[in-house]
């Protein structure tokens, strides 16, 4: 990180562990990255409650000091260093930390801190106030994943409309969903699960069949939210598909609900295939392009 954006010194950075011999204290180190002392303090306590080796920061300089001489696991880095100076931390910190997970804490649920995040391939973003279970759960599945090294494109960032350029990867597309999510604050549980699930299955099949789990090549995502509904546009790069070509899925079988299973065993397919009925079931409009390759779906507020 160049030298002008550093803050005052402040504190001097810390490093804390636990004081049992438990193996995962040696082997796991997380840095603490956060201008507030009472969470700092908190989540310091309560890693070291979990054995890890903690390293504390209390703003940016201090936290690139700590990062230029150690090595971590896990980065926990507060929202108001995401930038400094006018520069982006968060790329500055995966030239030298390629491969460590960094979970952005924030107070702000705007689409364009949460999207900062995305660019900055942090692997998640959590809200305060902090919620210890749900914080610890993503703590723990943060050293189950590998970093993700495939950046999403930011091509729009305003609350109501997000569009974004998505590597066809696994881990890009579990680290997009968790975001995503978050982005659907202040609707009705049953709506979020429903549109979560539908997102799920056709950025799935997109990136799939469209992309062939090429990283190399892009799914185009739009969300757009308006006052009575919600509406996403995915368009992959494959040719598209036709119905009548998907014996192995469930809706093309709409009369015979187990016969796509028996083609996917012969097929040596994994069981399943109901995807895209359990889309049509969750939302209220499915529109494809002539080539099936591009698909519209609408889910109505009230």
């Amino acid at each position: 990180m160049p030298e002008e954006i550093a803050l005052s010194e402040g504190p001097r950075p810390t490093e804390r562990r636990c004081s049992t011999n438990a193996v995962d204290c040696a082997m796991k180190r997380i840095l603490i990255a956060e201008h507030d002392r009472d969470t700092r303090r908190w989540l310091e306590e309560l890693l070291l409650e979990k054995h890890y080796s903690i390293m504390t920061a209390a703003n940016s300089r201090a936290a690139w000091e700590k990062l230029q001489r150690n090595r971590f696991d896990l980065i926990l880095l507060d929202d108001q260093m995401l930038r400094v100076n006018g520069v982006d931390v968060l790329p500055a910190l995966r030239k030298k930390h390629l491969r460590t997970n960094v979970i952005v804490l924030t107070s702000d649920t705007a689409p364009e801190t949460l999207l900062a995040a995305l660019r900055g391939q942090a692997s998640a973003c959590i809200t305060r106030p902090l919620k210890r279970e749900a914080f610890l759960e993503l703590v723990n599945d943060s050293f189950t994943k590998k970093a993700c090294t495939h950046a999403i494109e930011v091509i729009s960032a305003r609350p109501e409309w997000v569009e974004l350029l998505v590597p066809c990867s696994l881990e890009v597309a579990e680290r997009l969903e968790v975001l995503m999510d978050q982005l659907e604050t202040g609707l009705p549980e049953d709506v979020r699960v429903a549109v979560g699930q539908a997102f799920h299955e056709l950025l799935m099949n997109a990136i799939e069949w469209g992309g062939k789990f090429n990283p190399n090549r892009k799914v185009r995502i739009s969300f757009l939210r308006a006052k009575r509904m919600l509406m996403y546009r995915i368009a992959d790069p494959g040719p598209g598909f036709k119905f009548a070509g998907l014996k192995h899925a469930a809706i093309s079988h709409n009369g015979e609900p187990t016969k796509h299973g028996l083609i996917r065993e012969k097929q040596g397919l994994r069981p399943g295939g109901f995807g895209l009925l359990l889309v049509k079931a969750n939302v209220d409009e499915l529109l494809y392009n002539e080539a099936q390759n591009e698909v519209v779906f609408v889910k109505y507020l009230d």
